[in-house]
């Protein structure tokens, strides 16, 4: 009997153990203690900062090398040295990353001999001084173009060509160079120039040869169409153009209108040449038109055709991750002076280093030109070039 009990209460334990065991199953865990894990933030990548190039302009006149200029530059050797005339100059623009002149007469090769007004014809020595200044953009385009015919061009031409560095538009030996629209680069900043001339004083190509001066009457709407090329292959677009009223200060009605519409179609810099004095200087929204730089050098007679302005500007490109802008920044001007006595003598001074001496009542001339030139915009700045 007490086998039986004991069986009976070995079966009801294993029974209650079964069951209790089964319970300890069917409760809910309890949570496993555990580490926290470390939540990742990612590091955002720094923005890129942007980009900036700049590069300088320097800008001036006609080089219009009358027989008295040319003749004073004669050596013993018979070649022609103008460095002396230059001096005073070459400090203020040799630390320029581009150097703009407009070569009046023409260059047209020594073998032609040389001449003078009213058909020119000057040295190469000239060309080579002015590149050993640092001078690299050269417009050719204008109303002496073509005083030496096909072959003072062709010669011209070849000449500039050989100058390595120097970029030299306006005039050409052929419709496929003329059609050409090269793109140059200074800094990191690509630049796009041309030159135009309202014509050549009466003179024309020859049939069949219109390629050999850029003319802008009667071309207007294809030279805009080719600036807005420009404007979409550079980062800047350089004009020189050859227009305006022989001797007047004033922008007529021509100049006003074509330089609003080269800016519309994307001209950044305007350089205005002819008239031989100085004419304002203007903002055309935020690009910026120089309608008449006057002379550079000459002998002419007169002391408002002796006063030459100077320029020089900072060009600053910004690129970042969602575009690239252009600035046009510290537009600055000056004056010069061509002084000589004597059909000789011939020196180029900045007004600063003139005296009564050398230019007469030369401090109240220099308020007079420098209200020329902010005659239409008065935040031009004068001085500082």
């Amino acid at each position: 009997m007490k086998k039986i009990f004991a069986g009976i209460l070995l079966a009801i334990l294993s029974i209650l153990l079964v069951i209790g065991i089964g319970a300890r199953m069917l409760m809910p865990k309890e949570p496993i203690a555990s580490v926290e894990e470390e939540v990742v933030t990612p590091t955002p990548e720094p923005s890129k900062e942007p980009e900036v190039y700049e590069a300088s302009l320097f800008v001036t006149g006609d080089g219009l090398l009358h027989g008295a200029v040319y003749k004073d530059a004669y050596q013993a050797d018979g070649s022609y040295d103008f460095r002396g005339m230059l001096e005073h100059i070459a400090p203020i623009c040799e630390k320029y990353d581009l150097q703009y002149y407009n070569q009046e007469s023409i260059l047209g090769g020594n073998e032609l001999g040389f001449f003078s007004y009213p058909t020119f014809n000057s040295p190469h020595e000239f060309g080579d001084n002015m590149v050993e200044l640092g001078f690299n953009l050269v417009s050719t385009a204008n109303n002496h173009s073509l005083d030496m015919g096909e072959t003072g061009i062709t010669n011209s031409v070849n000449f500039w060509k050989s100058k390595e560095g120097v970029v030299m538009e306006g005039t050409y030996t052929s419709f496929e160079e003329q059609a050409e629209l090269p793109i140059h680069e200074i800094n990191g900043i690509t630049y796009a120039f041309m030159s135009y001339t309202y014509g050549t004083n009466g003179l024309v190509c020859p049939e069949g040869k219109e390629y050999l001066v850029n003319y802008y009457p009667g071309h207007e709407e294809e030279i805009l169409e080719r600036v807005r090329k420009a404007d979409a292959l550079a980062d800047v677009v350089i004009m020189a153009m050859h227009w305006g009223t022989e001797y007047s200060m004033y922008v007529n009605e021509e100049q006003e209108s074509l330089a609003k519409r080269l800016v519309e179609a994307g001209a950044d810099i305007i350089i205005g040449n002819h008239p031989h004095v100085i004419e304002p200087v203007e903002w055309i929204g935020d690009r910026i038109c120089f309608y008449a730089m006057g002379n550079f050098i000459s002998a002419q007679d007169r002391t408002e055709r002796l006063i030459g302005m100077i320029a020089g500007l900072d060009i600053v490109k910004t690129v970042t991750e969602e575009e690239t802008t252009i600035e046009i920044k510290n537009v600055r001007t000056d004056l010069i002076y061509t002084f000589y006595y004597n059909h000789g003598n011939f020196k180029l001074y900045p007004f600063e280093m003139l005296t009564d001496e050398i230019l007469p009542n030369h401090e109240q001339l220099y308020e007079e030109f420098s209200q020329v030139i902010r005659k239409r915009d008065e935040s031009i700045q004068i001085g500082g070039v």
